[in-house]
């Protein structure tokens, strides 16, 4: 179990410093929220390869992915955070 602790810890730094380098804007993340991007990208690229792929179905579809998918979950889990708003309050308005 610690382990896994330490894997999804170090998968999350890296996918999550990752994701906010291709994902061109400024997110003002520190380093925790950049690893909780990284863990949450994980997740959600276990669950995308659970359900493109179907692998694993006895670990059920909530599962961690490997490096490449937790980079792909992480910059789609930044680019649903950005649409979302991804500020609670006290950030600035877009004017265009």
């Amino acid at each position: 179990m610690l382990g896994f602790l330490l894997y999804l810890i170090v998968i999350g730094i890296v996918a999550g410093y990752l994701a906010r380098l291709l994902v061109p804007g400024e997110d003002p993340m520190g380093f925790f929220g950049t690893m909780a991007l990284g863990i949450v990208g994980s997740f959600v690229g276990g669950f995308l390869g659970y359900l493109l792929f179907g692998h694993d179905l006895d670990e059920g579809a909530l599962q961690a992915s490997g490096v490449i998918g937790s980079i792909i979950g992480a910059i789609i889990a930044l680019l649903v955070w950005r649409a979302v708003g991804g500020q609670r309050g006290g950030g600035r308005p877009v004017t265009r």
